[in-house]
């Protein structure tokens, strides 16, 4: 016995004294805060149904970001919480509804077995897609069908292997979209093939088949975006979803920017969205054109954008409150990354 607890007692010696040892970076801490105004052409609260800036003629809230971001050795951790309308009532689950005062954004732990071979578990911001909750992530401050149909966050664990610096293979296990718990178990597999042809150019192949908030179904998507000179980015975004209760949605968005300045870039964001077919119930169809620029003056940026959608299915409201095919929409944001 006294052998045994020797030898315990040297292993943890051991092992207590590698953790010192390992290289620790400092605790990081950073974040994002963000208003808008927004004026509806239709004088319409929410006309356009996608995600976040839904308020219409009032200077209102988007959220407050806290990140928080640690590495000791091999092991790492990120903690995300928001505060406000767009990263909690606005965002799913909502947050608001349980009583609580914030959203949980990205609660991970993540290790690095070797150079190329690193496992991450927790709540994460979803891999699908080309925008995020988060403005400091997106170059739009509205946001794309695709970004509001699909998931926002997976809660799972995720196995990563870089090949190269130029092609990398994620797959992982999740639960049901959006849940900081599994309503149906660990109900998902996904995947994410990772490819940069040349400098300036990475696309991301993603999967993911299993639960979602209604049912069960498959996603299938592309993000992309090019660096195509000093001044030029294009990007791209095109997905498919079939999904087993509501039919789910095809769609594709283009996004062109071009500096025009060292502090002011211009965009666009051009979609096609699509709702499927359920039964005999016909799918709807949209396109939206969203015309923005980026002006910065250190951490802050002011976002000015319009935003014009059509839809020969009606789905929007005109200034008399009856259905019409077209809406617009002016917004101006101020962004500030710390």
């Amino acid at each position: 016995m006294k052998k045994f607890l020797t030898a315990i007692f040297s292993i943890a010696s051991t092992t207590f004294a590698l953790a010192q040892e390992a290289p620790t970076s400092p605790l990081e801490f950073s974040g994002s805060v963000d208003t808008y105004y927004k004026y509806d052409f239709a004088k319409q609260p929410v006309n356009i149904g996608t995600s976040f800036a839904s308020d219409h003629n009032s200077v209102s809230l988007g959220m407050i970001d806290l990140v928080l971001k640690k590495k000791t050795g091999k092991a790492s951790f990120v903690g995300e919480i928001s505060f406000g309308p767009r990263g909690q009532s606005q965002s799913i689950p909502d947050a608001a509804a349980g009583g609580s005062s914030f959203h949980i954004q990205n609660l991970y732990i993540n290790y690095d077995f070797t150079d190329k071979f690193s496992m991450t578990a927790g709540y994460m911001g979803t891999f699908i897609g080309y925008e995020v909750i988060s403005p400091v992530g997106n170059f739009n401050y509205s946001t794309s069908y695709l970004f509001t149909n699909g998931p926002f966050q997976n809660a799972g664990i995720k196995a990563t292997y870089k090949f190269s610096d130029k092609v990398s293979l994620m797959a992982g296990l999740f639960n049901d979209w959006n849940v900081y718990s599994a309503t149906r178990g660990v109900s998902s597999i996904g995947a994410q093939l990772m490819v940069s042809p040349v400098e300036g150019w990475t696309a991301y192949l993603n999967i993911l088949n299993g639960a979602d908030p209604a049912g069960y179904g498959t996603i299938a998507d592309l993000t992309t975006s090019y660096q195509i000179s000093k001044a030029f980015k294009l990007g791209l975004n095109a997905a498919n979803y079939d999904s087993d209760d509501n039919g789910g949605y095809a769609g594709v968005a283009l996004y062109p920017q071009i500096a025009v300045a060292d502090a002011v870039t211009l965009g666009l964001r051009g979609e096609y969205f699509k709702t499927k077919d359920v039964g005999v119930i016909e799918g709807k169809q949209y396109t939206g054109v969203t015309l923005t620029a980026n002006i910065k003056s250190g951490g802050l940026t002011f976002i000015p954008e319009v935003r014009l959608d059509h839809s020969g299915d009606k789905p929007f409201l005109n200034k008399s409150g009856l259905s019409a095919p077209n809406a617009g929409q002016f917004s101006l944001a101020a962004v500030y990354a710390f």
